[in-house]
């Protein structure tokens, strides 16, 4: 007989003073009299991460988000003491340990001012539900302190003052606040005294976050299980918080083809093959660029993945092959969920090698999506993963598809409470046995590895192309991916606007919204604004639920279309200059979009912008965002920016009415930059390029750009075979010189560059290239603003009176 049937409520515990400190080369260990212990390992001067245990044991070290590939070491490492602290200092940082209680003070090592302090500092509750703790860490907020991140939130790009949970979720029709919605990615940046650093959370249970919401100067966030275990990294310029944790948690495995980044059109559902084929053939016939082409679940048997439907589409390998010809990329949707049916062979297959999830007990996860009731692979499985890449060979390499589309990876199952697997659902985790409330956050991720590792084999020696709804930390490494299924209202334009950038302040570039709303209808105005915002995406797609009417860029009447062409033309003659911005996103690890937070951190006013931000490095987009605008009032960062459309040049720091009619939107070049532009195509690769045009754009002072280039597709480039060209612009009263530096093996295929000078405040009289001197009748020019050069020139000097 059991008398006492009340378990003892501990509530918060704390860990107690030091007794023991061991230094492990970079890695320092503490331990309290409770047995609560302290890792902190120095990853670079400015990175420091900071593990805890409250039994002194500490689990295998393993992150799904870490790469193996993310840089390490240091230059300089000290540990001494004094009377309350444990002082660690790198070249960067200055880590106090507090020796009663273990929290920690981070102190700039240059300046000694205070970058973060820990409030209560790591504390924990015993969770008696589910074992283990939950762990929590809470820091002061420091005066006029902000944060940014935390990946797709669909709220203003300023936290402070909000809470948040991050649990991928399946949130059709979300609205702005709806949290948590498709995505978990448990990283943010704070900014305070012109000073950036950021926390990354790596811990994959269900994580909340509260930015001084329910305490006015402190900043906490906790998870229902797992470590204690995040990262610190310092600046103190924001835009290196963000490269650092990219580069921790991984850039792109490689360069995108070019044509991932041009106009993709997709649909629930085109089908039958002849709808397809209607389709495309208007694309070409009113003459409006577009790469690719999108079969949502109506493509499959009974939405079974990995097969067609054979009344739909009785030769897909032929279709694709004609698509292929007119320049479309044909895209297919898989999902996760696998039909019970004993005569379908990847169910067979699955349920053979015992891939499937199970529940605690014993019997396989049974959910119910589009083809009905499913068993769902256990992506955290290696060899599942290995099985589930094996599946593409046919898709891919016999048929001929180019990229995939992974929906419904949260996971999302129908009619359950939570839409999702229960918690008790079982998965390998690499080794790592766990339940469904480690693995849930990691389970569209994983997904997404296995797809990615499938694309990468068999559309070799061509660059794979993948796109996920949900992910975790770390998953930009493999995939690109699209922020879920918004509504086709003026708010929602608002909230992709926010959400873009927010996910390129989260170390994940390569995202675009459903163009135009996937649930209900936008009237012809908010498809056009809509497009004019999303061909400065990085992944640029119209995608729509057929249940709420059409939605090409025809379906609107000739003015629309005629404004939608113009746009997704601009999008085709910047794709060098944005295929520029995504090397340097895949190299450093530079977001592609930038926050006016992000690009001038130090000017307070743009800490609370939302609409503006930064596309690659020189050009200012700031979306119209309300019906009946004839033009808007925004903010232009510090500098001096040219109107793309008049060559006007506004001086920055402040804000001003800009007007807009439907057929323009305000975008502005910032002076001294050389815009490389690609002559339009319909799709890429139609034309061989035979000139690249810069829009250069006067400055006195200096001012670099660069064009980086190479095969645009292959791997040929991981070897050598890629073209960085270095510009310098130098601008003078009566001068401007222009230098060129060339590194790399590849050549490519055009002989000359022509260039197109703005606002340059003087008549041409001379121009010298690499010395040899021309009066202007000896240059191509077009009314003395554009002179035609070899690509390969070293400096040219234009003079005037």
């Amino acid at each position: 007989m059991i008398l006492n049937t009340e378990l003892e409520y501990k509530g918060n515990l704390f860990p107690s003073k030091i007794i023991s400190y061991e230094k492990n080369r970079d890695t320092l260990t503490f331990t309290c009299e409770n047995n609560v212990a302290l890792q902190v390992t120095v990853i670079r001067d400015s990175v420091l991460r900071f593990r805890f245990s409250t039994t002194s044991i500490f689990e295998k070290d393993f992150s799904y988000a870490i790469t193996k590939y993310a840089s390490r070491g240091y230059n300089f490492l000290e540990v001494t003491e004094d009377d309350t602290n444990y002082i660690i200092k790198t070249s960067k940082l200055t880590c106090h340990i507090h020796k009663i209680d273990l929290r920690s003070a981070i102190y700039d090592a240059k300046d000694n001012t205070l970058i973060c302090e820990d409030e209560l500092g790591f504390h924990w509750e015993e969770s008696y539900h589910f074992g283990g703790d939950i762990v929590k860490m809470s820091k002061t907020a420091q005066e006029g302190e902000s944060y940014y991140g935390l990946g797709d939130k669909p709220t203003d790009n300023n936290l402070k003052g909000k809470r948040f949970e991050n649990w991928v979720t399946d949130s059709y029709a979300f609205g702005k606040h709806t949290d948590p919605i498709y995505k978990a990615i448990p990283f943010y940046t704070a900014l305070h005294h012109d000073k950036s650093y950021g926390i990354f959370f790596d811990n994959t249970f269900k994580s909340e976050f509260d930015f001084c919401q329910e305490r006015r100067n402190i900043t906490s966030f906790w998870a229902h299980g797992g470590d204690m275990n995040y990262y610190f990294i310092y600046g103190p310029q924001m835009s290196d918080v963000v490269a650092n944790y990219t580069d921790l948690t991984g850039k792109p495995h490689e360069m995108p083809a070019l044509w991932t980044l041009g106009y993709h059109q997709c649909k629930w559902s085109y089908y039958p093959e002849s709808k397809v084929k209607e389709i495309t053939s208007k694309f070409r016939e009113l003459q409006i660029p577009c790469d690719a082409i999108y079969l949502d679940i109506d493509y499959m048997e009974g939405f079974r993945c990995f097969t067609w439907s054979k009344e739909y589409f009785p030769e897909p390998k032929r279709m694709v092959k004609e698509l292929a010809d007119q320049g479309f990329k044909t895209i297919v949707i898989i999902d996760p969920g696998i039909k019970i049916d004993k005569d379908y062979w990847v169910f067979q297959e699955g349920l053979e090698n015992d891939y499937f999830c199970k529940r605690a007990d014993g019997p396989y996860m049974k959910g119910k999506v589009w083809p009905g009731e499913c068993y769902f692979p256990d992506f955290t499985n290696p060899k599942v993963r290995d099985w589930w890449s094996d599946l593409f060979k046919e898709l891919v390499e016999d048929i001929g598809v180019k990229g995939v589309w992974n929906d419904m990876n949260e996971p999302a199952v129908m009619d359950v409470p939570g839409k999702t697997f229960p918690d008790d659902v079982r998965h390998d985790y690499d080794g790592n046995r766990c339940s469904h409330r480690k693995a849930h956050n990691i389970y569209g991720m994983q997904m997404a590895r296995a797809t990615y590792q499938g694309l990468k084999k068999f559309s070799y020696p061509k660059r794979p192309f993948v796109i996920t709804r949900a992910a975790y930390a770390g998953t930009q490494r493999y995939t690109s991916s699209w922020t879920g299924d918004n509504v086709a209202s003026w708010e929602h334009l608002n909230i992709a606007n926010v959400q873009a950038q927010r996910m390129a302040m989260s170390g994940f570039s390569f995202v675009g919204s459903d163009i135009g709303g996937f649930a209900e209808q936008p009237n012809g105005e908010l498809y056009a604004r809509w497009i004019q915002l999303g061909v400065f995406h990085p992944f640029c797609r119209t995608h729509s639920s057929g249940d709420h009417g059409d939605q090409e860029p025809w379906a609107f009447g000739k003015n629309i279309t005629d404004i939608v062409r113009k746009f997704i033309e601009l999008r085709y003659q910047l794709l060098p200059y944005l295929y520029t911005a995504f090397w340097r996103y895949a190299s450093e690890g530079i977001p592609i979009l930038k926050s006016l937070v992000l690009f001038d951190q130090e000017d307070r006013h743009t800490h609370h912008r939302n609409d503006e931000f930064i596309f690659g490095e020189k050009i200012l987009v700031c979306p119209v965002n309300a019906p009946n605008s004839r033009g808007r009032r925004m903010y232009f960062p510090r500098g001096n920016w040219y109107n793309l459309w008049t060559d006007a040049l506004v001086e920055g720091g402040q804000e001003l009415w800009v007007d807009a009619d439907l057929d323009t939107m305000p975008i502005f070049i910032k002076e001294g930059a050389m815009i490389p532009k690609y002559p339009v195509q319909q799709y890429v690769g139609e034309k061989e390029i035979d000139e690249v045009t810069f829009d250069v754009y006067f400055k006195l002072g200096k001012e670099s750009s660069q064009l980086y280039e190479d095969a645009h597709d292959g791997f040929d480039y991981i070897k050598g075979r890629y073209s960085l060209r270095d510009f310098n612009l130098i601008g003078k009263d009566k001068e401007v010189i222009i230098q060129q530096y060339k590194s790399g093996k590849y050549d490519a295929p055009y002989q000359s560059f022509k260039l197109e000078f703005h606002g340059v405040p003087f008549k041409i009289e001379k121009v010298s290239i690499d010395k040899e001197g021309f009066v202007c009748e000896d240059i191509v020019l077009n009314g003395e603003t554009s002179i035609v050069v070899d690509k390969n020139f070293r400096e040219i000097r234009i003079t005037g009176k």
